[in-house]
């Protein structure tokens, strides 16, 4: 609230006003008043000396009234001017708090990417940073996706079609949703002409076939309403709810559980030997990361065997890492281009997706 010396005179002014009235009143009503001839002289000097000591007592009200008003004034510009620099000076401790609380993270973020390389691509908005890396490897040739969400929508998973058991390209799912990054997702069963998404499939945080308890080292890895990387096996319903998943899929096997290297079922380190793979992962400052390998065809004779893929997981510095489908399956799609090379010689079509939007 604005207070100004003009206003703090019209307070005083109300404020003797009645004084003024009576002074007025006296001065004129003496004027009016004819004195009879038994009037004495006296009465009128009293009448007069007594209107103008009023009038000498309104003035140094006013005057004092005015005194007031200047000291306020100044008082008010004081406490104005000191609330105006404290709130300044808390800004800028605001400010130094949050720049100083960024910096740990940055130098984090800087570290893991300078394992990847330099990004050959960045897509940056709102929603979400994501940089593609082209990296190097002895026996095969892998793409990288690290991922910083920044808002709830930012990540979701899609069915292939209106229907369960429909199925599309991880890029006509990316042209569909109008996506900026996608991922094939979990496995799959075929049958009676339909792909099938494999065990506890959950998309806009509701199953799709029911809960189905984890086995044959199936696990369940999605988003949870943190926007946060979960997964794992789960005996119990409850158990999977308790991480309160807003989307996810089901595959094998799980790679890195806080940063270690878990245990390959032999099966699957033969079966087959090497592939295309893809995979999920996340940091500790909850960043995820795909990677996806090439190979020439799912013989085992070419792409990544999965302790190459584990290795590499704990080489970026990634925190937890689950195999999704792979072979044929692997799609990467960055900024509406095919990235990898898919062994089918085309992208093949999948009942679910992971996908990014900018």
């Amino acid at each position: 609230m604005k207070i100004t010396v003009k206003t703090l005179n019209r307070t005083a002014l109300l404020a003797v006003a009645p004084f003024v009235g009576i002074m007025l009143w006296l001065l004129f009503s003496s004027i009016a008043v004819e004195l009879s001839e038994k009037s004495k002289p006296d009465v009128v000097d009293k009448e007069q000396s007594l209107a103008k000591n009023v009038f000498k007592e309104t003035s140094v009200g006013l005057d004092q009234a005015n005194a007031i008003a200047v000291h306020t004034q100044k008082s008010i510009k004081t406490q104005l001017n000191l609330y105006s620099k404290t709130n300044a000076e808390m800004k800028a401790i605001a400010t130094i708090a949050t720049t100083q609380a960024k910096r740990p993270l940055e130098m984090y973020d800087k570290k893991i990417t300078a394992k990847l390389g330099k990004p050959a691509s960045t897509i940056s908005s709102d929603k979400l940073r994501a940089q593609l890396f082209y990296l190097n490897n002895d026996n095969f040739k892998s793409y990288a996706v690290k991922i910083q969400l920044k808002s709830d929508d930012a990540m979701k998973m899609v069915l292939g079609g209106s229907e369960v058991g429909h199925a599309k390209t991880t890029l006509q799912a990316v042209k569909d949703h109008n996506a900026a990054v996608g991922v094939n997702a979990g496995g799959y069963a075929d049958g009676r002409g339909k792909r099938y998404p494999m065990s506890n499939t959950i998309v806009d945080g509701k199953y799709v076939t029911g809960f189905e308890a984890s086995y044959a080292d199936l696990f369940f890895v999605g988003l949870n309403d943190q926007n946060k990387l979960v997964g794992g096996e789960f005996s119990d319903k409850s158990q999977l709810d308790a991480k309160k998943p807003k989307f996810g899929a089901s595959f094998v096997p799980v790679l890195l559980k806080g940063g270690a290297a878990q245990t390959i079922p032999p099966k699957w380190q033969t079966s087959p030997k090497r592939a295309p793979r893809t995979v999920i992962a996340n940091y500790k400052d909850d960043q995820l990361l795909i990677l996806v390998t090439d190979g020439y065809n799912e013989a085992g004779s070419s792409g990544a065997t999965l302790e190459e893929v584990q290795s590499l997981l704990k080489h970026y510095g990634a925190r937890d890492g689950y195999n999704l489908d792979g072979g044929g399956s692997s799609s990467l799609i960055f900024n509406g281009k095919v990235i990898n090379k898919p062994s089918d010689g085309g992208l093949r079509k999948l009942p679910t997706h992971f996908l990014f939007f900018k």
